[in-house]
């Protein structure tokens, strides 16, 4: 298991070359990312069914932005404005607060975080440039945190009174509310939606999109979280790729851009909406991508990406067709996180789904080993290096 503070992996035996030592660090701050997945927000999923937590609210977040036309940079804030909530918790608009002391706190959380990273500083920078707000990719990508909340509620079948009420104060009152001069079209929706009318034209396509993705938080996948305590949903396992693809671009082939990589990973799961998780190593391996398998998974990419708007819809459906395809280099690196993600989450958790399915270290090389190493082969060999210690431990 890993240090439950940081995150850190047992080292192995040997001198670690700078590179070696820069990948551990890397996946260090990836293992502690983990854990705001176990951060609770005040807003609930849209069936009511549980609170959501911070990293699929960071991924939902994120795919407004793309929805919206955000920028790659403004996109990469949203993946990591909330990691402070791993220090600081989440803080409900709705509730009086000493700002000044959150404010260190978060900040004191962010210098922690950042500082694992070998490049800690540039995205410690991103982050403050979010805080302030000022810069057009950090109003954006703050339009976009700030609008998901309200239509997560407005959007829902039969929202709570108590946080309709509070969307009301926010949007006349809150944070939300500078967005009648930034986002007039946005506050008329979410007026048209709080007074029982439904919202017509593209916005209200898109906001329909948005509202089917929420359904991504409760698709559960055969990987656990790294503390092991409970199974881990599809749209956290979105934001934690996209943030995979941040931090370990310099472990992409060229001519990857790592921007469409990151747009790649947020929608690649949303097919399973409809067609569901499938394990890779279901069914002895047989399960996984089978012609049944790839079938549902084009329909539901159909249906899905068809509620968008025309054009916007076949850029995404294509986004999606090009990852599944995995012959680019953005597909090929996008699919080797992919792959990769969930060893990293099998080591920490102490075997994970190897356990579950009985999964031999050479059915691991086939099966995914292969499949990281194609895209991304300095992580292959990190991370076989310490799966080997899981599958070599004695029984």
């Amino acid at each position: 298991m890993s240090d439950e503070r940081t995150g850190a992996l047992p080292r192995t035996p040997g001198y670690l070359s700078e590179e070696e030592t820069a990948l551990e660090r890397r996946f260090t701050f990836l293992n502690e990312a983990d854990r705001l997945k176990s951060v609770d927000r005040a807003n609930v999923l849209m069936d009511l069914s549980r609170p959501e937590n911070s990293a699929e609210h960071s991924w939902h977040v994120a795919l407004y932005a793309m929805v919206f036309g955000a920028s790659d940079r403004a996109i990469a804030m949203i993946l990591i404005h909330d990691l402070v909530e791993i220090d600081c918790g989440d803080h409900p608009i709705h509730l009086a607060h000493d700002m000044a002391a959150l404010a260190a706190a978060e900040s004191a959380a962010a210098e922690r975080l950042f500082g694992l990273l070998p490049e800690g500083a540039a995205l410690m920078a991103l982050w403050r440039e979010f805080e302030v707000g000022e810069s057009a990719d950090a109003r954006m990508a703050k339009r976009m945190d700030h609008v998901q909340p309200l239509f997560q509620v407005l959007c829902a079948a039969s929202p709570l009174p108590d946080h309709i009420a509070i969307v009301q104060g926010n949007m006349h009152g809150g944070r939300a509310a500078r967005l009648w001069s930034e986002w007039p079209e946005a506050m008329a929706a979410a007026t048209d939606l709080l007074e029982g009318r439904a919202p017509v034209g593209e916005l209200a396509q898109r906001l329909a999109f948005l509202a089917e993705a929420d359904r991504l938080k409760s698709v559960y996948r055969a990987s656990t979280l790294g503390d092991a305590s409970r199974h881990e949903n599809s749209a956290e396992h979105s934001w934690h790729l996209a943030l995979y693809a941040l931090v370990m671009a310099p472990h992409a082939g060229a001519g990857t851009d790592i921007g469409r990589v990151i747009r790649m990973l947020i929608l690649h799961d949303l097919v399973e909406i409809d067609a569901g998780d499938v394990p890779i190593h279901a069914a002895n391996g047989a399960a996984h991508h089978g012609a049944a398998q790839a079938a549902a998974e084009e329909a539901a990419a159909r249906r899905i990406f068809g509620l968008l708007p025309a054009a916007q819809g076949q850029e995404f459906h294509a986004l999606w067709a090009e990852f599944e395809k995995n012959e680019s280099p953005d597909a090929v690196f996008a699919k080797s996180l992919d792959r990769a993600q969930p060893v990293m989450q099998n080591i920490v958790s102490g075997g994970g789904s190897w356990i579950e399915y009985e999964v031999t270290y050479a059915q691991l090389v086939e099966r995914v080993g292969v499949r990281i190493e194609r895209g991304a082969p300095h992580l292959w060999r990190w991370l076989d290096a310490r799966a080997q210690g899981f599958f070599n431990r004695p029984q």
